[in-house]
């Protein structure tokens, strides 16, 4: 295993992003023969990676200051390079201040740099599940970044489920875990359904071809349909598409730009990866603190399921907390707002032992 420093790239790095404090970093960290849950195989898997800061390490050699922040289904962590996130967030003066923290922002498996369908080997790619993705998170900051211990786990939406298997897998790597807008147990009902839609949406159409498509196939852009109404909320659809013209031009830039820059397997791929996602057996093995937060116009994990305080009832350690609707929640995509959930996270990084 071997890390690759792109040192262009985190010069290019330094000019996008809000201020932040310290050093930067951006890199592709590579293991050789990584073997998934399903028993296939990846001769080599790239994973990319961009930091900020420098790990600190206390008397028993462990990094003490280490927070990893894991994105959505279809992201990458360098959308959260954002004067909305990175700039509430990650710099001078800010809750995780670079200048104390040391901020890892993996790509998983199948997103952004990271090794993905799109690359070349389209449906021939190994199909990844949230396990073998945490497995490489874990093998990025153990083997190629050194970290041997997380202060704390950010994890929005596919990443909040990413966090769950954390503290499920590894219970002792970390000292607080933050899932933001998810739930600790099986896909099922709407959110499988819709899913199942986006799937089907992209396979069945004559045009995907096996995966062997020459041009994005009709399908995907269907698919995108059913993630831009999965993804918002009534109120900001509202505001945005006010008039009738404005609501056509919305949903027709969003669906053009998604079908433009991204990529049907790497679509397919990345939501099938939740089909056996189930935490909820598990979850004594989760014995430090944890922060779950969910919005009350989240269409994906809608408040009347009541999933997350069934789950974790009689869990010492996890506070749970659903944001009411206001004008600044954003549905499912509230978990990228940390202007609304930040005092909760303030106060729940006050509460972690001391290190």
């Amino acid at each position: 295993m071997r890390l690759l420093p792109c040192f262009l790239l985190a010069s290019a790095l330094t000019a996008q992003t809000p201020a932040v404090s310290g050093s930067s970093s951006e890199g592709d960290f590579i293991t050789r023969d990584f073997r998934l849950d399903s028993g296939e195989r990846l001769a080599e898997l790239r994973i990319h990676y961009t930091a900020f800061g420098r790990p600190v390490r206390g008397a028993d050699g462990k990094t003490t200051n280490a927070v990893l922040v894991l994105h959505g289904t279809g992201g990458s962590g360098r959308g959260f390079l954002s004067a909305g996130f990175a700039g509430e967030l990650f710099g001078p003066g800010k809750l995780l201040d670079t200048a104390r923290y040391y901020v890892v922002l993996p790509d998983g498996i199948g997103h952004g740099k990271s090794s993905k369908p799109s690359d070349g080997m389209r449906a021939r790619f190994p199909h990844y599940n949230y396990n073998d993705m945490v497995r490489a998170q874990r093998l990025l900051l153990t083997d190629g970044l050194g970290v041997s211990r997380l202060r704390l786990i950010i994890g929005t939406s596919m990443g909040c489920m990413h966090a769950w298997v954390w503290g499920t897998t590894f219970p002792e790597f970390t000292d607080g875990l933050v899932p933001l807008a998810c739930a600790p147990t099986a896909i099922v009902g709407r959110n499988r359904m819709i899913r199942t839609m986006v799937i089907d949406d992209i396979r069945q159409d004559p045009e995907y071809a096996d995966g062997n498509y020459t041009a994005q196939p009709r399908g995907f852009r269907a698919a995108n349909q059913l993630l831009y109404m999965m993804s918002s909320a009534p109120l900001v659809q509202h505001r945005v598409g006010a008039t009738r013209a404005a609501a056509d031009s919305v949903i027709r830039s969003y669906l053009d730009a998604r079908v433009a820059n991204n990529d049907a397997n790497d679509m397919l791929y990345a939501f099938d990866a939740s089909r056996d996602y189930d935490p909820s057996a598990q979850l004594a093995r989760v014995q430090v603190p944890v922060l779950a937060i969910n919005s009350a116009d989240d269409l994906v994990n809608p408040p009347e399921l009541g999933l997350v305080e069934r789950l974790t009832k009689g869990m010492p350690n996890v506070r749970f907390i659903l944001l009411p609707i206001t004008e600044q929640t954003r549905g499912h995509g509230t978990h990228s707002v940390p202007a609304v959930w930040g005092g909760y996270l303030a106060e729940f990084m006050k509460s972690l032992p001391a290190r």
